[in-house]
C-alpha cells in the first residue's frame, strides 16, 4: 500500500513539475514574444527615420567622416579666382583687418579638386573649426591665432608642415600669396600623415529638412528677396533671391560672385545673419587686426526660399556649438535642405533685407 502511495505521489510532483515547467516555457516564449515584437517597432521606427535622413542632399547624415574647413582668402584681388565655395555645406564670413572679410569654408564627403584661394588664420575662426570638428586647413597666422591653434589643439594642415598647398603661377594678375590653392584629396592625404583622426561622431550643427519649410507662415515672417548685410564702408555681400531655383544668388559689392573653375555665380539655400561687436586688437600690428564679441546671446535672421524670420542664438564657449532657435517659439531652428552661408556682421552696420 505504501508503494501505491508513493508512485501517488510521484506522479503528483512529475504533474505539478510539468506544469511548472510549461508555465516557465510560456512565460519565456511570452517575453521573447514580447521583446521580438518591440525590436521589430524600435527597427521598423528606425528605418523610417532613417528613410527620411536620407532624402537630405546637403550632407550624408549617417557619414563620420570628419568635416574638413578651409580659410578663404577674400581680398578683392583675388575676386573672380576662388574657387570650390559651392560645394561647402557651411561657409562662415566674418570681418578682418582693413575692412574686408575672410571666409571659412566646411566640407565634409566632397572631392572638391580646386579649393581657392586659401589665405592665413585668425584666432576667432577657430571657434567656428572647434563647433565643427573640422579638420582646419590655413596658409600663415595672426600671432593670436598661431598661439590659439596650439593651445586649443587644433589639427591644423598649413604649408610649414604639409605638401597640400600649390601656387598657381599662371595668375600673374595677382600677387603669389593670393594664388594658392588646395583640393580635398591633398588635404586628407596630409591629415593622415600627420595622425590626425579623420572620422567624428559630433552632431552636426544644424538641422536639416528634406520638405521645404513654409517660413510665410511662421510669426514674424518677413519677404525676403533681397538682403545686404555691409561688414564696412568698403564691403558688402549681398544675395539675391532665385525664384525659380529657390536659392539666393550671391553678390560681393554688387558684383557677381563667380566660381573660377565652373563659372558659376555662387549660390545659398539658406543664410544664417547676425550682428557682434569687433573692435581692433593692440598686437602691433598696423594693419588693424580684429577681436569679435562671439561667445554669448543674441538676436538674427534665418532667411531661406524668399521669407525671414528672426531667430536666436547662443554660443557659451570658444568649443561649444552655437545653438540657432526660432524667436516665436524658442524652439531649435530647423533649415531647408542646402548649404548654409553664416553671415557673422559687425554691430555697427546696417542690415537691409526686402
Amino acid at each position: 500500500m505504501k508503494k501505491k502511495k508513493g508512485k501517488k505521489i510521484s506522479k503528483k510532483v512529475k504533474i505539478a513539475m510539468i506544469i511548472v515547467l510549461l508555465l516557465i516555457i510560456g512565460g519565456l516564449l511570452f517575453i521573447l514574444l514580447t521583446d521580438n515584437n518591440n525590436t521589430e517597432k524600435k527597427e521598423t521606427k528606425t528605418k523610417k527615420i532613417t528613410k527620411e535622413e536620407e532624402k537630405i542632399k546637403i550632407v550624408d547624415l549617417s557619414s563620420i567622416s570628419r568635416p574638413i574647413a578651409v580659410m578663404i582668402n577674400n581680398n578683392k584681388a583675388v575676386w573672380g579666382y576662388q574657387a570650390g565655395i559651392q560645394d561647402a555645406y557651411i561657409t562662415y564670413e566674418m570681418i578682418v583687418e582693413g575692412g574686408i572679410t575672410r571666409m571659412m569654408a566646411i566640407f565634409k564627403d566632397k572631392n572638391t579638386a580646386r579649393i581657392a584661394s586659401v589665405r592665413s588664420s585668425r584666432h576667432y575662426y577657430l571657434d567656428y573649426v572647434l563647433e565643427n570638428d573640422a579638420l582646419y586647413a590655413h596658409i600663415g597666422w595672426s600671432p593670436r591665432a598661431q598661439s590659439d591653434i596650439s593651445s586649443l589643439r587644433i589639427s591644423a594642415i598649413n604649408a610649414d608642415n604639409s605638401g597640400a598647398f600649390t601656387w598657381d603661377n599662371t595668375l600673374r594678375k595677382i600677387a603669389k600669396e593670393h594664388r594658392a590653392y588646395t583640393s580635398i584629396e591633398r588635404l586628407k592625404q596630409a591629415a593622415q600623415k600627420k595622425g590626425y583622426r579623420l572620422t567624428s561622431d559630433k552632431k552636426l550643427l544644424l538641422t536639416y529638412q528634406a520638405k521645404s519649410l513654409d517660413l510665410a507662415n511662421y510669426q514674424d515672417a518677413i519677404s525676403a528677396n533681397v538682403v545686404r548685410i555691409p561688414y564696412s564702408k568698403t564691403h558688402l555681400t549681398s544675395f539675391g533671391y532665385d525664384a525659380e531655383n529657390k536659392v539666393y544668388k550671391r553678390y560681393q559689392n554688387n558684383i557677381e560672385h563667380k566660381d573660377y573653375v565652373t563659372g558659376m555665380q555662387y549660390t545659398a539655400k539658406n543664410i544664417i545673419t547676425y550682428k557682434v561687436h569687433n573692435y581692433t586688437l593692440n598686437d602691433g600690428y598696423a594693419g588693424g587686426r580684429q577681436d569679435l564679441n562671439n561667445i554669448g546671446t543674441g538676436e538674427g535672421y534665418y532667411i531661406s526660399e524668399g521669407y525671414a524670420i528672426p531667430i536666436t542664438w547662443e554660443k557659451t564657449s570658444r568649443s561649444s556649438q552655437t545653438i540657432y532657435k526660432v524667436k516665436s517659439t524658442g524652439k531649435e531652428l530647423v533649415v531647408n535642405d542646402g548649404n548654409t552661408f553664416i553671415e557673422i556682421q559687425p554691430d555697427n552696420q546696417s542690415l537691409t533685407i526686402e
